[in-house]
């Protein structure tokens, strides 16, 4: 369904505070989710499978039974909860997401999740280059396009509000938490802030990335991850050794060399 753009401006205004439950596709044992459409009308709008099906065709992908992934930008958790299904009880899920509003939604859909899906745990913190404050703004249209001070597009339209907000980097993660397989990461133009200079996420770890990669920030984030020794997808296009890249792109999947064969036959 399209929207005139008066149509488009008048259901986000009067929907903004509507959360419901929805399910996941059923290849992520329609576990249920908390939405609203604050956070995109597509959660109004589309039957569940075609919310995101790049997303979660990702998350088929690259999960695997048992893994541990970290969410950073997690919004409603679209990616986390269907990461969650994917690496069953065994694994765990680490959604991290700045907004103190959608935090809630995620812990009401945390509270519901079958025992089939591994435990999500929500940390109400930014991921950035270090440790402090910082100031987060709340998009007037989509939640989706939230964004720290000094980042962001212009799908946020205006202002609603300003948060200060507690920002962590990879660096000080890694020495606190379970070392993670898998990291998405959509931080509306702050991806360069989050994986800079993070030398044992990507030296040692080395977790499979994907992460939305803005055109400004493209060429920067494709001499962190050729430097780090990964190999870039595109992640718009089923992963294959032929969609392999050579400069970072919106969507980027980032996998150690020495893993290809672990995920590309």
């Amino acid at each position: 369904m399209r929207l005139s753009s008066l149509a488009r401006a008048f259901a986000e205004r009067t929907t903004r505070k509507w959360v419901y439950a929805r399910r996941l596709p059923t290849s992520f044992g329609s576990a249920p989710i908390f939405v609203t459409p604050a956070a995109g009308l597509k959660f109004l709008l589309k039957p569940m499978p075609e919310i995101d099906p790049i997303l979660l065709r990702n998350v088929i992908e690259l999960v695997r039974p048992s893994d541990v992934v970290w969410d950073i930008g997690a919004n409603v958790g679209l990616f986390a909860f269907a990461a969650a299904a994917r690496a069953g009880r065994t694994g765990q899920v680490l959604a991290f997401e700045p907004d103190a509003w959608l935090v809630q939604i995620l812990r009401r859909s945390v509270s519901a999740q079958p025992e089939t899906s591994a435990p999500v745990r929500i940390v109400p913190a930014a991921v950035a280059s270090e440790i402090g404050l910082r100031q987060f703004t709340i998009a007037s249209r989509s939640r989706a396009s939230n964004a720290m001070a000094g980042y962001g597009s212009t799908q946020m339209g205006k202002a609603s509000e300003e948060q200060t907000i507690v920002a962590l980097s990879l660096e000080w993660l890694t020495e606190k938490l379970q070392p993670p397989n898998v990291i998405k990461c959509d931080v509306e133009g702050a991806e360069v802030e989050v994986f800079d200079g993070q030398s044992k996420m990507l030296g040692t770890i080395r977790p499979v990335i994907i992460c939305e990669v803005s055109s400004k920030t493209s060429e920067r984030m494709t001499d962190i991850f050729v430097n780090a020794r990964y190999r870039l997808f595109d992640g718009e296009k089923p992963l294959s050794r032929e969609t392999e890249i050579t400069r970072a792109s919106w969507n980027t999947i980032a996998i150690p060399e020495e893993f290809l064969e672990r995920y590309i036959v």
